[in-house]
C-alpha cells in the first residue's frame, strides 16, 4: 500500500473514531513523523515478548543447555532473538520455557481453551466442568484425599453423571 502524502510504501497504518465513524491514514515512516504520530521501529507486542523472553532465561545463561527444536532445528537463542517460532513442534521443545511465559501473559492460563458458539457455549462449559471434575476426583483418590473425592463424586452425580458407570468404562 502506498503512503496517502508520497509514492513511498504505508508502513505505519491508524485508525481512529470520530464522531462516529472510522477513519485511516495509511503514511510512510517520515510523513507520519511530520503529522505527529510516534513511529516505533519495533512493534509494543514484540517489545513485550522479547521482555519477556528475557526475563525467562537470564544473561548468562550456557548455550550449550539451551534446547533446540528436533522439528526444524530453531535453538532457543534463536527464538529468543526473533521472537516467533519455527514450526509445531517448537511448542514441545520449547515447552518449558514457554509455559511460564504463556502464564503470565494469560493471567495464568498456558491451555488452549478456543472459543465456541454462543448458541453451544452452556454445552461446552458443562462438558469442560465435568472434565475438571473428573480430573480433580482421580487427583483426589490418588493422593487418597477420600473425603475431597467425595465431594467431587457428588457434584459430578448433580451434574447428571453416572459416576460408577464412568469408573467402570475407565478400567
Amino acid at each position: 500500500m502506498k503512503c496517502e502524502r508520497c509514492d513511498n510504501e504505508a508502513t505505519v497504518h491508524e485508525v481512529t473514531i470520530l464522531k462516529g465513524q472510522k477513519v485511516e491514514k495509511h503514511l510512510c515512516e517520515s510523513c507520519a513523523r511530520d503529522d505527529g504520530i510516534a513511529v516505533q521501529g519495533v512493534s509494543p507486542a514484540l517489545q513485550s515478548l522479547t521482555g519477556a523472553l528475557a526475563s525467562v532465561s537470564g544473561p548468562g545463561e550456557p548455550e550449550a543447555k539451551a534446547p533446540a527444536c528436533g522439528g526444524c532445528g530453531l535453538t532457543y537463542k534463536e527464538f529468543r532473538h526473533h521472537g516467533l517460532l519455527g514450526c509445531p513442534d517448537c511448542y514441545h521443545a520449547f515447552e518449558a520455557l514457554l509455559r511460564p511465559m504463556l502464564e503470565r501473559a494469560h493471567e495464568g492460563g498456558a491451555e488452549h481453551v478456543g472459543k465456541a458458539p454462543k448458541r453451544s457455549a452452556g454445552a461446552l462449559e458443562r462438558q469442560r466442568e465435568i472434565a475438571l471434575l473428573r480430573k480433580g476426583l482421580a487427583e483426589a483418590l490418588a493422593a487418597e484425599q477420600y473425603e475431597r473425592a467425595a465431594e467431587f463424586r457428588d457434584r459430578l452425580r448433580d451434574a447428571g453423571v453416572d459416576v460408577a458407570a464412568a469408573r467402570e468404562a475407565q478400567r
